[in-house]
């Protein structure tokens, strides 16, 4: 075999895998961004194990107009969250919660990890906070009965206590229909909030201010409390209505 045959050979293998890398690069989070502007800190989400089986829920909250979603997870917690080249995407549907006011992806993971997710809005690539996955050290906590709801007139109180994690720092509370359908979704940092008071509200998703409960329907309490790291300690679902 010619020199100059063997040379066009080798030159066809290189440009074959520079082409693969850089086809698995695009991958990486630093890579997948790096034309864009970025905002950090810009994706309201947080994830929780399930109940009844070994899946993730990552929440969150998409925003009109986002594009683009993806979810992206290092390989373990030794890593530096911070460092967005640790981050790979994970191709995962989207799947609606309450009616995709909120959304979430599932996922399973061997090992504990961070995650990130990203979409895309008004030109720019949002970004969330690193999210701190605990299914094996601090799996999520369903609760119910941590919640007392008080009905008795169209702006019931709600009140409850935390599980056995002492780190949550943030409280998330959705009020549903029947249907399912959000009707407002707040954040606070007290262990209390009543319908439709923002006094205490740090956070608030409601993207219309909701009407009034109505006497005889019914209504949920979806309760989330969330760790520094975006970690859910804490789920209590409640269905009530008004007196």
């Amino acid at each position: 075999m010619s020199r100059f045959y063997l040379l066009v050979i080798m030159m066809g293998v290189l440009m074959g895998c520079s082409t693969d890398a850089l086809q698995e690069d695009v991958n990486i989070l630093e890579n997948s961004i790096a034309s864009k502007e970025v905002v950090i800190d810009n994706v309201i989400a947080c994830a929780a194990s399930n109940p009844n089986d070994d899946t993730i829920s990552v929440f969150f909250y998409p925003r009109a107009g986002a594009t683009n979603i993806q979810y992206f997870e290092t390989e373990n917690t030794k890593v530096d969250k911070s460092d967005l080249d640790n981050y790979t995407a994970v191709l995962k549907p989207v799947q609606n919660v309450f009616n995709g006011y909120l959304q979430k992806f599932e996922v399973t993971a061997l090992e504990e990890k961070w995650a990130i997710v990203a979409f895309d809005e008004d030109g720019k690539t949002h970004l969330s906070n690193p999210i701190r996955l605990k299914q094996f050290t601090k799996p999520t906590e369903y609760l119910p009965q941590n919640i007392t709801v008080a009905a008795a007139t169209s702006t019931p109180i709600f009140t409850w206590e935390d599980g056995s994690y002492d780190d949550t720092k943030i409280y998330f509370q959705v009020l549903s229909d029947s249907r399912n359908n959000l009707i407002s979704g707040t954040y606070t940092f007290e262990k209390t909030f009543q319908f439709y008071n923002l006094e205490n509200v740090v956070l608030n998703i409601t993207t219309n201010p909701p009407g009034q409960l109505r006497s005889g329907n019914s209504y949920g309490i979806t309760l989330m409390g969330v760790s520094e790291d975006n970690w859910v300690n804490m789920i209590a679902v409640r269905d009530f209505s008004i007196n």
